[in-house]
């Protein structure tokens, strides 16, 4: 029983951590609290930085990448790095630069696909948006300056219909198509009732007929008046304080614990907050107490990047210097010799964590054989023999040894030869900063959905396993010799 209170007191964390997080900047911003919590000081990437054995830091890139890490108090420049790096975004609905469309009697909201989902499940849903705004703030006897904001509207303020099954007959023989341009506009309100709730100036008076009439114009050219109204209210401005903004459609429904015997969490955004909430509470757990940090010989990281979904080739994603800038700065603060980073660079290991593919009851010859992860089975690691993933035979080793010291399951997972396979952010940073690597990714069904679901069990069993790794790494990456 006091087993599965503990399984379930790290699955109540993550999912506490899911609810608050809708977006990536929502999921940055919760890390960045958990973490000022644990100790760890914030840095500016904009600054100098004076950093010293046994501290803790962190230090974001646009708001939606985030890097933690934590310096051994027998750490040198020119030790290595022990790394997860996971990911903060996940498919869905992003809005477009001109979101205001009006077509039938109803304000709709232009949106963009993000990532490669599954588009059918985002109908029916009840919707609302968040993100960040720019927004203008005025001080009076001084010029405008402009913030940063993140924005969560709360209640389920939008919908995408379906077509209904008597106006398309073969809906269940032929399948479900929609056109992603045409179909997949979320509804915000009837243009009646807009208008009916229309919010009427204060100045009114003195800016009445077409001077207001052409403000209003002006304003609302790109966005429906509603949408903006609701955003300003949220953020306590006023509607033409909104100066630009990147928002998307979230699912309002909330993350639970749920199942018959309760070992399941359902939710969106697993993939990859699953990883992302493991790899940052190990870190966390790992250096909380005094004595943490007293042995470490390396550098404890957690890499949180944005625009996986995509590619990852933005200024922070992880095709981006974002890790390797950290690596180097932190190598260079304790010591200006060139040949140290690279050094730093070969004695270091990635663990790239993205979430795995479960075996599925109803399709199971989507899976080899042989490798069929299964829900409550442990971190899959992933491997690919045309480099689709990063893992080779000692990063492998690397990973299950320290399963084997802690008594952790572990599954493999190789994708059928006559199936494309996916890929993670493992390759692109193996190659770009030539750090050793391992694929893994906790097993999970639904992947890209809207609502996704996981174990309970696996959510413990990943946190330990990124604990013991930054735990058990130094001793015994010392015992493994390859390149002599």
């Amino acid at each position: 029983m006091a087993k599965q209170q503990h399984h379930n007191a790290v699955a109540s964390d993550f999912v506490a951590f899911l609810n608050a997080s809708p977006t990536a900047f929502h999921a940055v911003d919760e890390a960045k609290n958990r973490l000022r919590s644990a100790g760890f000081d914030q840095l500016s990437e904009k600054e100098v930085w004076d950093l010293k054995p046994g501290k803790k830091y962190f230090f974001t890139r646009n708001h939606s990448t985030i890097v933690a890490f934590a310096i051994g108090k027998r750490y040198v420049a020119g030790n290595g790095f022990h790394i997860v790096g996971a990911h903060t975004d996940s498919p869905c609905l992003k809005l477009k630069p001109v979101t205001k469309v009006t077509k039938g009697g109803y304000l709709e909201v232009g949106v963009q696909t993000y990532g490669g989902g599954l588009w059918h499940t985002w109908f029916d849903r009840d919707l609302t948006i968040a993100g960040r705004v720019i927004i203008r703030e005025k001080k009076e006897g001084s010029a405008s300056s402009y913030a940063h904001r993140l924005v969560r509207i709360e209640e389920p303020i939008m919908r995408i219909p379906t077509l209904a099954i008597h106006l398309d007959r073969n809906v269940n023989s032929d399948g479900f198509k929609p056109n992603t341009q045409s179909h997949l506009l979320p509804v915000l309100a009837t243009s009646v009732k807009a208008e009916l709730n229309k919010v009427v100036p204060e100045n009114d008076s003195v800016e009445s007929g077409k001077e207001a009439n052409d403000k209003a114009d002006s304003t609302n050219a790109k966005h429906h008046s509603l949408l903006l109204q609701l955003l300003a209210t949220k953020l306590g401005c006023e509607p033409d304080d909104i100066c630009d903004f990147e928002l998307q459609a979230c699912d309002t429904q909330p993350s639970v614990i749920a199942g018959a015997a309760q070992e399941f969490i359902f939710s969106g955004r697993l993939d990859n907050l699953c990883m992302s909430f493991c790899s940052l509470k190990a870190l966390i757990d790992a250096t909380s107490s005094e004595i943490s940090l007293e042995e470490e010989t390396g550098v404890r990281m957690v890499a949180l990047f944005d625009h996986e979904e995509c590619g990852s080739n933005s200024a922070q994603g992880a095709g981006s210097p974002v890790m390797l800038d950290a690596v180097s700065r932190i190598t260079n603060s304790f010591h200006s010799e060139t040949q140290l980073l690279e050094k730093a660079i070969q004695r270091s290991f990635l663990v790239s964590a993205d979430m795995a593919h479960a075996l599925h009851p109803n399709y199971m010859d989507k899976h080899e054989e042989n490798h069929q992860p299964k829900l409550h089975g442990g971190l899959v690691i992933k491997q690919n023999a045309n480099q689709r993933y990063a893992t080779n035979a000692v990063t492998s080793f690397i990973f299950r040894e320290i399963a084997s010291l802690h008594k952790l399951p572990v599954q493999d997972f190789v994708v059928r030869n006559d199936m494309a396979c996916g890929s993670t952010i493992g390759p692109i940073l193996a190659s770009g900063v030539g750090i050793r690597t391992v694929d893994v990714g906790a097993p999970q069904l639904s992947m890209h959905s809207i609502r996704e679901m996981c174990a309970v069990d696996d959510v413990k069993h990943s946190y330990e396993h990124f604990k013991a790794f930054f735990e058990e790494f130094s001793q015994l990456d010392a015992k493994i010799v390859v390149d002599i």
